[in-house]
């Protein structure tokens, strides 16, 4: 090869964010080749501040060490812990060298996670001693995964590892048995289609099932979502939803990576610890589900709090009432909240509001479809394309739709048809603008006597009850109309309320059969650990009340 000329020009920089048609491990390593030096991750109550640069070399250091200790590509290795700095690292990591990071939910019990390792075939498991009120290692014990019989590896994330495991400080002292090089070879192997993660479903219908996503799936869904909100490299991000949910791990990190922000994660809900972290850091975005904005919102503190440097973020998980939206943009200065509304199957994110779209959007509709998807409207007992504002079933179709359930070929078929159409199981219209509006979940409608009752309308309207903070709507049995309707309703501090005086407030604008015949008050609701209402455990506690048995 000629020298190169003392007249030659200037190597060109390389491509600044957003990023997209990447994998998983090459984002990072782009963010570290082009913005060594801007912050990329923050835990600042532990002392760590990360740099792109920085969590690139970390990332390399334990992929290295996860080499070193004999994880393969395409090894399913299963995540249980919350929201730790070392899950961001093996993000990254365990995408670097072709593993599939399994995504535990952290408030799992032994059964459920014996069922979830033993699915996922997962040779590896990477945990921490609990959270909240479950012992892991115990619960692990109890189904024998800490036998070595049934995992070929334990990776322990804290301090007095157990003997047996591996302690996850010791992947960095394993890492020199792997080059640079070797490792460079294993992520030339990762293609962009590769399925790269596995998230299991809340399995409202059966068994979960391990939803499959390659890069292209999440990495993009990360980049269309982040475009949405108007991400750059000035932005930070307070992560407080789960990192092993879809809303967490694609919508934060990826939404936030493909731009070049920051992340400033929360290691598990608290909504004074949102609050805090969004002042000192100046945060620009927040995410969460309804129900965390109401709880920071009503921190008895909140007012203490500057969070003026906050502009944009996603609120998902639930429809959003919209006297919950005024309040989060005049008091949280959220002024271009969006909303998101997907399922993991979909990498999640199908449709997103606008920044810029005007209040009845943003709580009325869920937005419009993103770029390189198409929607459409069908009849659910036919498959059959309904015209422009009919309701029926939203179905979705692009390179957002996961590449199936993991060793669940007939999940797949009844999920995915042979034209590539994912049916949501959501009720849904579309209006002459191509903003979508969910009416609720096909399987959740209430059947009243043969009327159909959608639970969404009457929350929405109760809500609307001055004396109302919140409320659910579902169906209790009945012998003589097979369902009746029925509503959990938490009241505003220090507001009373009667349920005929919520039933006569319905009685003006709703019909008949739509009233909730039972109502019952609540304090709180009983929620998933990432944030959503548990219908059926509020439907089974009202029977209960009632004095129904359950078989």
């Amino acid at each position: 090869m000629a020298p190169k000329s003392e007249h030659s020009p200037p190597a060109p920089d390389p491509p600044s964010p957003p990023f997209r048609d990447l994998t998983v491990g090459a984002l990072l390593a782009r963010l570290a080749e082009t913005l060594p030096e801007q912050e990329a991750l923050v835990y600042a109550d532990r002392g760590l501040r990360l740099t792109f640069a920085a969590l690139e070399a970390e990332a390399r250091l334990i992929a290295r060490g996860l080499m070193a200790c004999g994880v393969a590509r395409r090894e399913r290795v299963a995540v249980w812990a919350p929201n730790v700095p070392e899950w961001v690292v093996l993000q990254f990591a365990l995408a670097k060298v072709g593993a599939v990071l399994v995504t535990v939910n952290t408030a799992l019990r032994a059964p459920e996670v014996d069922y979830l390792l033993r699915q996922s075939e997962a040779e590896t498991l990477v945990t921490v001693r609990g959270f909240k009120d479950v012992d892991y290692l115990a619960a692990l014990a109890e189904v024998g995964a800490l036998s070595g019989s049934r995992l070929a590896r334990v990776v322990f994330i804290g301090e007095d590892c157990p003997a047996g495991l591996t302690p996850y400080a010791g992947l960095r002292a394993r890492a020199a048995a792997v080059s640079d090089a070797e490792l460079a070879a294993r992520e030339r192997e990762v293609a962009l289609d590769d399925v790269i993660n596995m998230q299991y479903t809340s399995g409202t219908t059966g068994f979960p099932k391990g939803v499959m996503l390659s890069s292209r799936n999440i990495v993009n869904n990360g980049y269309w979502l982040g475009e949405g909100m108007g991400y750059t490299p000035r932005d930070r991000l307070c992560l407080c939803v789960p990192l092993f949910h879809c809303f967490g791990c694609v919508i934060g990190v990826l939404g936030a990576y493909t731009h070049g922000a920051c992340l400033c994660p929360v290691e598990s809900f608290d909504a004074r610890r949102v609050l805090e972290v969004v002042e000192r850091e100046r945060c620009t975005a927040l995410y969460g589900v309804p129900t965390m904005f109401l709880a920071e919102l009503e921190d008895p503190e909140f007012g203490r709090f500057d969070l003026s440097s906050l502009r944009t973020g996603v609120m998902a998980g639930a429809p959003c009432p919209e006297p919950l939206m005024r309040r989060v943009i005049a008091e949280m200065h959220l002024t271009e909240l969006t909303i998101v509304y997907g399922l993991t199957e979909a990498s999640p994110g199908i449709t997103q509001t606008r920044r810029d779209d005007p209040l009845e959007r943003r709580t009325g509709t869920v937005g419009r479809v993103l770029p390189e998807m198409e929607v459409r409207i069908v009849d659910p007992s036919t498959g059959a394309a309904l015209e422009p504002g009919a309701p029926g079933e939203l179905w979705v179709r692009g390179s957002n739709v996961m590449h199936g359930y993991f060793r669940n070929a007939d999940a797949t078929h009844l999920a995915v048809d042979e034209e590539g159409w994912l049916r949501t199981g959501d009720r849904a219209t579309i209006d002459g603008d191509g903003y979508v509006r969910i009416t609720g979940r096909i399987k959740d409608l209430i059947i009243r006597g043969g009327e159909n009752v959608a639970p969404t309308e009457i929350e929405d309207l109760l809500r609307r009850h001055a004396a109302v903070a919140d409320a659910y709507v579902y169906a209790v049995r009945s012998e003589f109309f097979g369902e009746e309707v029925a509503a959990a309703v938490r009241l505003k501090e220090g507001a009373a309320a009667t349920g005929e005086e919520l039933r006569d407030f319905c009685r003006g604008q709703l019909a008949r059969f739509k009233v909730p015949r039972h109502v019952r008050f609540v304090e709180s609701f009983p929620m998933t650990a990432s944030g959503k209402v548990q219908k059926y455990k509020l439907r089974e506690a009202h029977e209960q009340e009632l004095g129904m048995e359950h078989g």
